[in-house]
């Protein structure tokens, strides 16, 4: 098993049909313990005992420093250690420009950016005292296109900052032996595209993407178990693009 005997832990994961369940499925077939943090509505407890008693949920809002931290605590708790962190939370919304409030801009950065940084700088001292880790952060090809299929430009502008930030940490950190790498997914057929795309609109959009079809939520599940593993052990401050080759560059 790629990953037996790791703790990882998983934001914006208790969505059954989500990327960051199907990512803590995988996570959890390769061997790791796996930490799903979810808002209270989300039920992350009954999320993590979809994969199984040894598996632990925690209700945490990663906008919230204090709730980020006692997520970590939780799992220091129970596993003793944390070796992985795939921050996936974020929210999004298709606003144009001159339509984005500031209620719109806060909620979109706080989610997928400032989470980020605060779930990460929760669990960086754990790692610092273990001599490694890995962290895998949630971009979009929305960053680096300038513009997705249903997001808006704040969100483009959130997602190029987890890019931003992803690289900073990876050089900061990489002598303590954490890498941090991000992954930019395209569009991913999940719960949150339904009702918003068409039938005949998801096979326009298929017919542009190399692979022909669009992502899967196990697509971005492997992407994650490769950046978590010791397969990716000399990878630090990458994009990995996973999106049917929709962005060639």
């Amino acid at each position: 098993m790629l990953l037996k005997d790791r703790v990882a832990i998983v934001t914006g994961g208790a969505g059954i049909n989500g990327l960051g369940f199907a990512t803590a499925r995988m996570l959890a077939a390769h061997g790791a313990q796996v930490v799903i943090l979810d808002l209270a509505a989300a039920n992350p407890a009954a999320a993590a005992a979809e994969l199984g008693p040894q598996h632990l949920g925690v209700v945490a809002d990663v906008t919230r420093r204090d709730e980020c931290e006692s997520a970590a605590e939780a799992a220091l708790a129970r596993y003793g250690r944390i070796d992985i962190l795939f921050n996936n939370a974020g929210i999004t919304q298709a606003k144009k420009t001159l339509d984005i409030t500031d209620a719109d801009y806060d909620a979109v950065l706080d989610v997928s950016l400032r989470g980020t940084l605060l779930m990460s700088q929760a669990v960086l001292p754990a790692m610092q005292r273990q001599g490694g880790g890995s962290i895998v952060n949630t971009s979009s090809v929305s960053a680096q296109r300038g513009g997705g299929i249903l997001g808006g430009p704040h969100y483009s502008a959130a997602k190029a900052g987890v890019l931003g930030l992803t690289k900073a940490m990876a050089r900061e950190f990489g002598p303590d032996g954490i890498r941090v790498n991000a992954i930019t997914p395209g569009l991913i057929a999940t719960d949150i595209i339904k009702g918003k795309l068409t039938e005949e609109r998801k096979v326009e959009i298929a017919r542009e993407i190399p692979l022909a079809r669009l992502g899967r939520a196990a697509d971005i599940g492997g992407a994650v178990v490769f950046l978590a593993s010791e397969l990716s052990a000399y990878c630090t401050g990458i994009t990995l693009d996973v999106n049917g080759g929709m962005l060639i560059h």
